[in-house]
């Protein structure tokens, strides 16, 4: 079998990435053009031209740095920080003093805020936190003191970008708990997939060796009991025990990451005939009526269907006897495929399949309900004792193409 591996990423943080790279083009734009309407104005203007050039090329230098958390290391966050504080102080230098008291915007403008948001989205509030303190104190002595103006567009900024690295802390531990969930859900998919290969094979020898081993009695009596013990232990294991997990978990700088390994075989996937893989059931105690049209359906789902099928049978040679007769009906509806798979035994007592269950006999539940609600379907059980047992399986036709895959996929 050759190994697929899919990679799903899941990142709440990395939209704000690509928006903080936008904001910075955009409020390096903005900046430059305060400065061109007022640069008459300007007793030193040649600071501000020199200062405007510096935060151009290294804004549009560093864009690859705000791609990712990874790309935007520590030094980066520092001598972004370092730009915006400089052009802060360097605003009484260029400008005119009566526009500073004023309240006139400094020189980088609201392209400061960008470094206090790379901050924020790269370490949390409290480096959000440590950005805008020092933003603030740059602020203050650029203004000479603390104007009400100032005060308050320091408070917003701080409030702003504490909030947002608040916001990707949860996002993060979010996606970390989203990421548990879904190799839980995997690694119980994988035992209940388990859990009906061992049911539809091992355990059925089993269990046939431990009958028929009574039957014979001397070493084969002592032989079944044997083959009775290791059934026992088997079904414990099988509703109880851990499997490897096919899904693994990975907290990177770019979001929780889930890596699915998926087993292919070459068995096609194209749709198949239903009646085809019914068939084989069919014998001289089991009667098959089918359409005389082909039931074509997905091939995952039709072998799913299959072997629920087989499993029903094998229920009721084990419960109704050898010499029991079953009638298989397969019903090609519009809107579902319907097979019924009907015997004349004596019937299931009330409460027998929940004991079942709870001693670890796991065939309706796994090998029968278990198969079709992996598809999207269901399985239904009537059963009136000294009437017989009828199982139902119905699997709706509208469902989608990855929905009729998808216990396929999850599975692996």
């Amino acid at each position: 079998m050759t190994r697929r591996e899919r990679v799903m990423r899941m990142s709440v943080e990395q939209p704000l990435w690509r928006a903080l790279t936008g904001y910075r083009i955009l409020t390096l734009l903005y900046a430059i053009g305060l400065f061109a309407t007022a640069y008459e104005t300007f007793p030193r203007p040649w600071i501000a031209v020199g200062y405007y050039i510096v935060l151009a090329v290294w804004t549009l230098a560093t864009l690859p740095r705000t791609a990712s958390a990874a790309a935007c290391t520590k030094r980066f966050l520092t001598a972004d920080l370092t730009i915006a504080l400089t052009g802060i102080l360097l605003t009484p230098i260029a400008d005119a003093p009566a526009r500073v008291e004023a309240g006139g915007p400094t020189l980088p403008s609201i392209w400061t805020a960008g470094s206090v948001l790379a901050f924020a989205i790269k370490g949390g509030w409290r480096w959000a936190a440590l950005a805008s303190t020092l933003v603030a104190v740059a602020n203050l002595i650029e203004r000479g003191g603390p104007a009400r103006d100032t005060v308050h567009n320091v408070i917003l900024v701080w409030v702003a970008s504490i909030a947002i690295g608040y916001v990707v802390e949860v996002a993060r531990a979010s996606e970390r708990t989203l990421a548990r969930a879904l190799e839980i859900e995997a690694a119980t998919r994988e035992r209940e997939r388990l859990a009906r290969d061992i049911h539809d094979s091992v355990l059925q020898v089993l269990a046939m060796v431990q009958r028929r081993g009574a039957v014979i009695g001397g070493e084969a009596a002592e032989l079944g009991r044997m083959a009775g013990e290791q059934e026992v232990a088997l079904r414990t294991l099988v509703s109880g025990g851990l499997v490897p997990v096919s899904r693994a978990s990975e907290d990177t700088a770019q979001g929780a990451v889930v890596r699915a390994v998926d087993e292919d075989d070459t068995t096609s996937d194209e749709p198949v005939d239903l009646r085809v893989l019914l068939a084989p059931y069919a014998g001289a105690l089991v009667g098959l009526a089918e359409p005389g049209a082909p039931v074509r359906l997905p091939a995952p789902a039709a072998r799913e269907v299959a072997a629920a099928v087989g499993a029903a049978l094998d229920n009721v040679r084990a419960h109704a006897g050898e010499q029991a007769r079953a009638w298989i009906l397969v019903e090609d509806e519009p809107d579902a495929v319907i097979v019924t798979v009907r015997d004349d035994g004596p019937g299931i007592p009330d409460g027998r399949l929940a004991q079942a269950e709870g001693e670890g006999r796991l065939g309706v539940a796994l090998s029968i309900r278990g198969r079709l609600r992996d598809l999207g379907g269901s399985a239904e059980l009537i059963s009136v004792p000294g009437q017989g047992t009828e199982v139902e399986l119905k699997l709706p036709r509208n469902q989608p193409e990855t929905d009729t895959r998808r216990g396929k996929a999850e599975r692996r």
